[in-house]
C-alpha cells in the first residue's frame, strides 16, 4: 500500500519508481543510486550511452574546431588520446565523481596547455563537475575548476612564449572573462541541481515520514476501536458469569437471565469486531453498518442494567444532529467510563449526563463510589483511550475522585473544526 502510494507521489525517477509513462524529471544519468546490490544497497548503473555518445560528440566537434582555428596545434595522437581518454572517464562518474572531476580537469588543462584549439573539450569537464557536485564534492568541484581557470589565465598571458604553437599572442582580456562566465555557468547549474535533488530526497522522507504516521495513527485508532468495544461486553459478561455461577444450584431461573445477558453481550461484541476487521480487509470501502453513536445510549443502559447497575440519564439541550466524528466518541466514552463503575466502583448506581451548549458536547459520568480496590482484569488503558478520543476532536477529559465521595468523568468535545480524520469517521 504504501509503494503505491509513494508511485503516485511527484518527485525524480529515482524517488518515485514510477512506471516510464511518467513526468520526467531529469535525464537518464541524473540518476546515482542504480540498481540495488546483494547487500540491499544501490549500485550505480554504468552510463554507457550517454558517455559514447558524448565522446563522439567530442572527437568529431574537435575536429571541426581544429580546422575553424588553423592558427593552434592541430590534432595529432596525443591531443586525441587526451580527448578520447578525458570523455572516457565519465563512464566512472556515479561510482568516483571526484576522481572523473580532477582526471577531466586533468586532461583539459594537458590539453590547452599543448595549444590544441578549443571545442567540445569543456562538456566533459562541465559533466564531471555537474556529477561531483550532485556527489556532495562541492569543494573539489569549485577548486578544480578555479585551478583550471587560474592556470589558462597563467599560460594565456606569461607561459605562451614557451609553450606551443610558435609566435602565439597572448590570450585576450575578453577569452578570459568568457571562460571565466562558463566556468560560473557550469557552477550555477550544478548548484541548482543539487539544491533540486536535496529538495526532493527531503519531500521523499517527507512523504515516507506521513505514511509510517498515518499508519502508526491507524494502528491505535483500531485498537482503541478494539479495546472499547470488548471492555464493556466482557465486563457485562463477566459479573454475569459469577452470577450465574453464584446461583446456579440456588436460584436456577435467575443463572438462566445472567446466561441470556451473556449471550446478548457476546453476540454484540462479536458483530463490533466483525465490522472492525471488516475496515480492515477492505481499506477504502464504507462500513456496512453505521458507527454507534449517543442514540444508542439506552442499549448501554440496559446492558449494565443487566451487570447490575442502574444507569440514570439527563438530556439536556438535544437539538441538531451531532458530527459523526463526535458522536462516535461520546458514545464511547460514555461506554468506557460505564464498565469502569462495573469494574472497579463498589456502587450500584451511575448517572450520565450529556448537555450541548453552543458549538461543544459536554458529558458527566457519575457513581457514588467508594472504590473496590480489587482487581478487575483489564487493561489499564480505559482513561488513556478515552483522553486519545477526546485529543483527537480538540477536546479534554477530567477524571477523577469527587470531594463527595464517588467518581466523576467529565468530557467536553468541540462540534466545529473537528481534528478527527476522516477515516475514523
Amino acid at each position: 500500500m504504501e509503494e503505491q502510494r509513494t508511485r503516485r507521489c511527484g518527485g525524480p525517477p529515482w524517488a518515485r519508481g514510477g512506471p516510464p509513462g511518467g513526468r520526467w524529471h531529469g535525464p537518464p544519468w541524473w540518476n546515482h543510486r542504480g540498481e540495488e546490490d546483494e547487500s540491499g544497497g544501490h549500485r550505480p548503473r554504468w552510463p554507457w550511452r550517454s558517455t559514447l555518445l558524448l565522446a563522439a560528440f567530442v572527437m568529431v566537434g574537435s575536429k571541426f574546431a581544429a580546422e575553424a582555428q588553423p592558427e593552434r596545434e592541430q590534432l595529432d595522437a596525443l591531443a586525441r588520446a587526451l580527448l578520447l581518454g578525458g570523455a572516457l572517464l565519465l563512464l566512472w562518474r556515479q561510482r568516483y565523481p571526484a576522481l572523473v572531476m580532477c582526471g577531466t580537469a586533468a586532461t583539459a588543462l594537458v590539453y590547452f596547455s599543448a595549444g590544441y584549439p578549443y571545442g567540445p573539450v569543456f562538456l566533459t569537464v562541465a559533466l564531471a563537475c555537474f556529477s561531483a557536485v550532485l556527489a556532495g564534492h562541492r569543494r573539489l568541484a569549485w577548486g578544480a575548476l578555479g585551478t583550471l581557470w587560474t592556470v589558462h589565465l597563467l599560460v594565456g598571458h606569461w607561459l605562451y612564449r614557451w609553450l606551443p604553437p610558435e609566435g602565439d599572442p597572448a590570450s585576450s582580456w575578453g577569452e578570459e572573462i568568457a571562460i571565466a562566465a562558463w566556468i560560473v555557468a557550469i557552477l550555477a547549474v550544478s548548484e541548482l541541481a543539487r539544491a533540486r535533488r536535496e529538495q526532493w530526497d527531503r519531500d521523499r522522507a517527507e512523504r515516507r515520514q506521513a505514511a509510517r504516521r498515518r499508519a502508526d495513527e491507524e494502528r491505535l485508532r483500531i485498537a482503541r476501536e478494539l479495546h472499547d468495544v470488548l471492555a464493556h461486553s466482557i465486563s457485562v459478561i463477566n459479573v454475569q458469569a459469577g452470577v450465574g455461577l453464584a446461583l446456579l444450584d440456588s436460584d436456577p431461573e435467575q443463572a438462566r437471565t445472567a446466561l441470556t445477558t451473556i449471550k446478548a453481550a457476546s453476540k454484540e461484541a462479536l458483530g463490533e469486531v466483525r465490522q472492525v476487521l471488516d475496515t480492515l480487509r477492505t481499506p477504502g470501502d464504507a462500513p456496512r453498518a453505521p458507527a454507534p453513536g449517543l442514540d444508542r445510549l439506552p442499549e448501554l443502559v440496559e446492558q449494565a442494567a443487566g451487570a447490575g447497575l442502574t444507569v440514570a440519564v439527563e438530556n439536556g439541550d438535544d437539538s441538531g444532529k451531532l458530527p459523526p466524528g463526535a458522536d462516535l466518541a461520546a458514545f464511547r466514552i460514555v461506554q468506557e467510563a460505564l464498565t469502569n463503575v462495573v469494574r472497579h466502583s463498589g456502587s450500584r448506581r451511575a448517572c450520565v449526563r450529556v448537555d450541548r451548549t453552543g458549538d461543544s458536547l459536554r458529558l458527566r459520568i457519575d457513581d457514588d463510589g467508594p472504590a473496590t480496590g480489587e482487581e478487575a482484569g483489564g487493561s489499564g488503558n480505559g482513561l488513556a483511550g478515552m483522553r486519545e478520543r477526546a485529543a483527537a476532536l480538540g477536546g479534554t477529559i477530567e477524571a477523577g475522585p469527587r470531594e463527595d465521595g464517588g467518581f466523576r468523568v467529565l468530557a467536553v468535545l468541540p462540534l466545529k473544526k473537528s481534528r478527527i480524520p476522516e477515516e475514523d469517521r
